[in-house]
């Protein structure tokens, strides 16, 4: 639950046991965006001392604020719904959990105190993702249990390389993010009001390799069958395990009579409505919200240019790909 600059404990787990498992140490501190002398410092504490080792150690210096509301205390605020304390909705902000602190202590607290002491217990700002209603957990469960040792025998014994696949619209719309401006003072970012999109379909290994191609029409059975062509073009010798979702054009009669007909290519399906499963979603995550963010592409063909370039320059980066793989829930299940 603690942290040190941005890193939380999950994060430093994660480091140290990629490093453990062979990683080299610098794709590791550039996956998570820290020194590599950090990672080293993190893997000689937890060899002395465990995962206890990894745990913030506070420093020095003048008597906090708030004493009696520590890390556990907000972790337990926070990781119950904000509808529990009288709020409308359940997320939280910086100015619910400054209520919620206030009134418990009964005692004026700055709102910085309350963002410092978030970040120090580990807790971040972030945008929730998305669960749908219909996620059956069992079936996710069951799944866990019998396709997860199919899918990892398939891929040693064919000497398979795994890939996860999916695919996603790239809209001329921009995302704009964040940008830091003159308080009451909204900056303002030039984008097209032209409306249209670019079809992509992506595959991502644990080892670091992204294929991808962009088309521009909705992908259907036929855009699904060129993708899987092209990747066993890409590897002309291998057997490829391709595990995807059960979007329509994946589990089509077209689509499942073509993958009939390779022998070198396994594929398997994730439980409906588990996007959080599939590790390839981290490659859209990143290419809107960070590549592209408040891109300035005015029209179909140049969005199309550029999402090119920036795949392409993402598929040279290995490092930042298996650090996207690593942080989907499911991917240490195939490590």
């Amino acid at each position: 639950m603690a942290t040190e600059g941005y890193s939380t404990f999950a994060i430093r787990v994660r480091a140290v046991d990629a490093v453990l498992r062979g990683i080299p140490i610098t794709d590791v501190a550039n996956a998570y965006s820290v020194d590599r002398t950090t990672v080293f410092r993190w893997v000689r504490r937890h060899r002395k001392e465990g995962q206890s080792g990894l745990v913030r150690r506070l420093g020095s210096g003048r008597p906090r604020v708030l004493e009696t509301i520590d890390a556990v205390h907000l972790w337990d605020v926070i990781l119950r719904p904000a509808s529990q304390f009288g709020f409308e909705t359940d997320l939280w902000t910086v100015g619910r959990v400054h209520q919620v602190i206030e009134q418990q202590v009964a005692s004026a607290v700055s709102k910085d105190t309350i963002w410092r002491r978030l970040r120090e217990a580990g807790l971040t700002y972030q945008k929730p993702e998305r669960r749908y209603f219909e996620i059956d957990d069992q079936a996710r469960q069951e799944w866990v249990r019998t396709e997860v040792p199919r899918i990892r025998q398939t891929a040693r014994q064919f000497r398979a390389i795994l890939y996860f696949q999916d695919e996603a619209n790239v809209s001329l719309t921009a995302l704009l993010g964040k940008t830091w401006a003159p308080r009451g003072c909204s900056p303002m970012v030039q984008v097209t009001g032209h409306r249209g999109a670019v079809s992509v379909q992506s595959a991502i290994s644990r080892r670091g390799y992204l294929l991808f191609c962009l088309y521009d029409k909705r992908i259907a059975s036929g855009e699904v069958i060129h993708f899987l062509e092209q990747m066993l073009r890409h590897h002309k010798n291998r057997h490829l395990v391709v595990v995807m979702d059960q979007a329509p054009p994946h589990v089509s009669k077209k689509t499942r009579a073509f993958i009939e007909t390779q022998r070198r290519l396994h594929v398997f399906h994730l439980p409906k409505y588990s996007p959080d499963w599939n590790p390839d979603e981290k490659i859209w995550n990143h290419l809107k919200n960070h590549e592209l963010k408040a891109h300035q592409a005015r029209t179909k063909a140049q969005l199309k240019e550029l999402t090119q370039h920036k795949l392409e320059n993402m598929s040279h980066d290995p490092s930042l790909l298996r650090g996207l793989f690593f942080r989907c829930c499911v991917a240490d299940l195939f490590g």
